[in-house]
């Protein structure tokens, strides 16, 4: 602007010097060197403008950087987190948790006050987990605490345990047959396999499959199963076996449960099962021991299990029944009579409604039959099941024994259970 009024002004000196007297020539270098200055203003004023909008720019062009790496940023945590969501839905849907626990309250009058039984005791809690590492791939797992503590004891009198009852990988190798390799329940008996305390009747699992099966029995080994035709399947193992030395040879005291398990002599188990008619399954067990004592008692050999039993569901009518028994080689388990251990039940129940379920059961059972002794035990039990929930139950029987003297057993049983 100064500038414009600088020439203005000389314009009218001009147009006024015509009208008047010509200006001198150090009139019009003076006026030239301030008009020379007023453009160097200019000049200066422009570059500083030109610098600013230099630095301007930079500013602009720093700021769209940020904004760039600010929205690559925002689109990488998109991505990562719809990437974490995925795996994460990917091992949900893949991965599996569950369990089950009962907790027992035993009240038992034993014959002229011996072996009284008065207790609560949270016997088990048990968990579950599985995993799918393919269609044809998966992994399944048991792990259990009994007796609600372990402890470390001078004595050795803890009554608790840890137990790892299940760890197996299964491989489908077509669609009818598959392979199970590690540690896995013996396939045997009724209870054995399934054992939630609301999938059966009675407080205590029943007194056979507890001294004869021995359940819960698990071993380590291979074991291929299958689909022989509609109705038909079968599951034959090699596993560890037994270890029963002493002078009992009580089938449940030989149970290694894969801990640093003896292993001079495996067990092998053939199981058939018929399923044909809904409802309904038939099935029977056959395993053979080379050793039951792990060659560790030379009065002792060979023994074979047989198993059959039935389970039977119609409509609001229930009935499992059960034959097993064992035949022990040997002086040593002949001399005792537990050169053979037999036992049998059956169950009868009836559902009265969706949440209610009466049964009794009859048992006998005896460890040492090949005995010329009073060694066999007779049970009835009598109870009621409550289903709150298809997966929670409470429990009420009461038992009447009839065993070898001094060891009899009479009273009452309550208990609660649930899986998940």
């Amino acid at each position: 602007m100064k500038f414009k009024r600088t020439l203005l002004a000389s314009s009218l000196l001009l147009a006024g010097a015509v009208q008047a007297a010509a200006p001198t020539n150090e009139e019009i270098w003076a006026l030239l060197q301030e008009m020379k200055g007023q453009m160097a203003d200019v000049q200066q004023q422009n570059q500083q403008l030109q610098a600013e909008n230099a630095a301007l720019k930079n500013k602009v062009d720093a700021t769209e950087q940020v904004a760039k790496e600010a929205s690559e940023a925002v689109e990488a945590v998109a991505v990562a987190s719809e990437e974490a969501a995925k795996s994460a839905k990917i091992w949900s849907d893949k991965t599996t948790i569950g369990g089950y626990g009962e907790l027992h309250y035993n009240n038992l009058e034993g014959q002229n006050g011996a072996d009284d039984k008065d207790e609560i005791d949270f016997h088990r809690f048990v968990l579950f987990f599985g995993h799918e590492f393919t269609d044809d791939l998966r992994f399944f797992s048991e792990f259990e605490l009994e007796h609600a503590l372990t402890k470390d004891t001078d004595d050795g009198s803890n009554s608790g345990e840890v137990e790892l009852e299940q760890a197996y990988l299964q491989y489908d190798i077509n669609d009818q047959h598959r392979v199970t390799g590690g540690v896995f329940l013996t396939p045997v008996g009724i209870l054995n396999e399934t054992h939630e305390p609301n999938t059966f009747y009675g407080t205590e699992r029943n007194s056979v499959e507890k001294n004869i099966i021995p359940s819960t029995w698990w071993e380590a080994g291979v074991m291929f199963s299958g689909e022989l035709a509609e109705g038909f399947s079968y599951d034959v193992a090699a596993t560890s076996g037994l270890n029963t030395s002493g002078s009992s040879y009580k089938v449940r005291s030989g149970r290694q449960k894969v801990s640093k398990a003896e292993a001079e002599d495996f067990a092998y188990t053939g199981r058939i099962k018929w399923t044909g008619i809904p409802g309904v399954e038939l099935a029977a067990t056959v395993q053979y021991q080379e050793d039951i004592t792990q060659s560790n008692d030379k009065t002792a050999g060979s023994a074979t299990l047989f198993e059959t039993h039935a389970v039977i569901q119609k409509g609001n009518f229930g009935l499992r029944a059960l034959y097993a028994t064992w035949d022990l080689d040997g002086s040593g388990p002949k001399a005792s009579g537990a050169d053979e251990q037999t036992g049998w039940y059956i169950e009868p129940s009836y559902q009265i409604s969706q949440n209610f379920g009466v049964f009794t059961r009859y048992s006998e059972w005896d460890n040492a039959a090949g005995s010329s002794s009073d060694t066999e035990y007779e049970q009835w039990d009598l109870g009621l099941n409550w289903w709150p929930h298809q997966d929670v139950v409470v429990k009420v029987d009461y038992q009447d024994q009839d065993a070898p003297a001094g060891k009899e057993q009479d009273g009452v049983n309550v208990g609660m259970g649930y899986q998940f």
